[in-house]
């Protein structure tokens, strides 16, 4: 089993006794009328035994392919704690206005509600895209141009041919000259692409002047040869660490990712591009934002953050990156993160969105 698994893992562990703490209280509050303190107390120690137990037999009989299930069991943890959590706070503040006993019965009622409020409202947010615009000025000539970016599909079990339908009525609506896609189109491997037959579904993604991609660090993970394969076969332009020229206009880079071992910098894959035309580069990360910021390039566009998909994950993508969502120009160059389409793991997504980029890009003339 590679490093990263076992990195994972560690991480997990960690963070499933924090929960399993937390889980005890809320659980210690919620049933407090109808168990005995001790009876709690067995409850959440034969359920921690249990929660441990799978994920450790996870690691030692290698059965990493379990990783959304056991991603599963923390977020069904981390929901019950917040949810409990946020009954503590209110309470402490409420108890300056209302009798204790009866603030408490209210919340406690309360609770489940809000609980299954909360898994109702990151489904809604996994699969329920919202659309961004984005106004652009170059200092170069150039006709209008409105350019549609998606990243991060995941294209694998829970996100597939529906999806993908559904973006394609969203370009065609926006009537987008451009399709920029960076990276992460696979989760990981083509067999749920495959069975679930979703090439015509991906070959939707149409635009006058072409669809472009180039691919992330879950198209790396072993079956990248396939990847390229397929995605090819749909017509998209797939650039891998690669420049072109299009229609005389404009020239978009795609960059692979880091994973790839030696991959040539942007400054190297700028030797021999007209930079007196626009640049366009994707790149699947957004890790060197300030190195590309001293390059004449236009716009880049990237992924792979996910807005760190579910809270408090997004502190944690502020602090790893210099731009880890949104809009920023730096130098002149004008860069986006988009929060991703898709989403990685479990199909649920909070203080983060399902996202789509429409950037009207002008020009001089």
């Amino acid at each position: 089993m590679e490093t990263r698994y076992y990195i994972i893992f560690a991480v997990i562990i960690l963070t499933l006794q924090v929960f399993l703490v937390l889980f005890h209280y809320t659980l210690r509050w919620l049933l407090q009328d109808k168990f005995s303190p001790k009876t709690l107390f067995r409850i959440s120690l034969c359920l921690g035994i249990a929660a441990n137990a799978f994920i450790l037999s996870n690691i030692f009989f290698r059965l990493y392919h379990n990783f959304r299930l056991n991603a599963l069991i923390l977020v069904i943890l981390y929901f019950i704690a917040l949810i409990g959590f946020m009954a503590f706070v209110l309470f402490h503040v409420g108890k300056i206005w209302l009798r204790r006993e009866k603030l408490n019965h209210v919340l406690r009622i309360l609770y489940f509600p809000a609980l299954i409020g909360l898994f109702g409202l990151s489904l809604y947010n996994a699969y329920t895209p919202v659309v961004h615009h984005y106004q652009i000025r170059l200092d170069k000539p150039m006709q209008p141009l409105r350019i549609g970016v998606a990243s991060d599909f995941h294209l694998g079990k829970y996100f597939g041919g529906k999806q993908m339908d559904e973006l394609a009525d969203i370009f065609r609506r926006e009537k987008v000259d451009l399709i920029l896609l960076p990276g992460d189109i696979m989760d990981d491997n083509v067999d749920a692409y495959l069975a679930e037959k979703m090439q015509s579904h991906l070959a939707k993604l149409q635009a006058p002047l072409g669809v472009y991609a180039t691919l992330g660090n879950h198209d790396f993970f072993g079956d990248e040869r396939r990847i390229e394969n397929e995605v090819r076969k749909t017509g998209i332009h797939l650039l891998m660490d690669e420049a072109v020229q299009v229609d005389g206009k404009f020239t978009i880079i795609g960059r692979n990712d880091d994973l790839v071992p030696n991959r040539p910098s942007a400054k190297t894959l700028l030797r021999g591009v007209d930079t007196r035309l626009p640049v366009f580069l994707m790149d699947h990360r957004p890790t060197d934002i300030w190195e590309h910021s001293r390059l004449p390039i236009d716009i880049q566009v990237s992924g792979h953050t996910h807005k760190g998909q579910i809270f408090p994950a997004n502190l944690l993508t502020y602090m790893m990156y210099p731009l880890n969502y949104g809009f920023k120009q730096i130098n002149g160059v004008n860069f986006f993160v988009t929060s991703g389409y898709g989403f990685w793991g479990v199909p649920m997504r909070l203080a983060s969105q399902s996202e789509v980029l429409i950037l009207d890009v002008r020009g001089t003339n």
